[in-house]
């Protein structure tokens, strides 16, 4: 079993001048002027949202429609400001805030694939999943809750792994769906869960070594829309 962090805790209270700090690197360095205009909101199901990274206005919207948990997928990050203020309001607005780190650009370890299926059962929902943009972890962590805790059909899931949520597959982010795709190939003859098919089979090594991704799309993805 795994230990779901949050903060119960009052956060750090901030100084005048470390709360326009925070502000301005939410805004500017970690590009929350984009977020302003379009947070890349969802619903996932009935007791689940996924969207890119919340502001304080963002997670007080989020009260409202009645979310009680936001998972971090971007994980700790106490010299971000984005961070900090999403920190301090769930906080202030009685939300548990949980870091769950998984990345985008390589094909997840086991213990963490494993960690997620064990987290979905034990959150208080409903949930808001969030990395960055909204568009690959969050995608990545919606399918596996869909397919993991409300049985699902992966295709169905899958669609969470979408253009229209601004996920591209050409680029390195495609290794997502590259992961989904071998686990169908490998067990279409011999037929067994996800989980299953994660313990006994799945490389992650092999899986990064053999995805191909366009290389006009890393260039969009990485250097244009600068993505984690």
């Amino acid at each position: 079993m795994i230990d779901l962090p949050s903060f119960a805790d009052a956060p750090p209270i901030l100084t005048p001048r470390e709360r326009v700090w925070a502000v301005l690197d939410m805004w500017l360095v970690d590009h929350g002027f984009i977020r302003d205009i379009y947070c890349n909101l969802h619903r996932v199901s009935d007791g689940v949202w996924r969207s890119a990274q919340p502001a304080p206005h963002h997670l007080r919207r989020a009260q409202t429609l009645g979310i009680q948990t936001i998972v971090n997928l971007r994980g700790r990050r106490d010299n971000c400001g984005s961070y900090i203020l999403e920190r301090e309001a769930c906080h202030r607005l009685g939300l548990t805030l949980v870091d769950f780190p998984i990345r985008s650009r390589g094909a997840l370890e086991k213990p963490t694939l494993l960690a997620a299926a064990e987290l979905f059962p034990r959150l208080r929902y409903p949930v808001l999943f969030h990395c960055k943009s909204g568009a690959d972890r969050a995608g990545m962590m919606s399918t596996l809750y869909l397919h993991l805790q409300e049985g699902v059909a992966l295709p169905q899931a899958l669609k969470q792994l979408s253009l229209a949520y601004g996920h591209v597959k050409q680029a390195r982010t495609g290794v997502i769906d590259y992961f989904f795709q071998r686990y169908r190939q490998e067990t279409r003859e011999r037929p067994m869960s996800l989980l299953d098919w994660i313990e006994q089979h799945y490389d992650p090594a092999e899986l990064n070594s053999s995805f191909r991704e366009n290389r006009l799309a890393r260039f969009i993805v990485n250097d244009i829309l600068r993505r984690e």
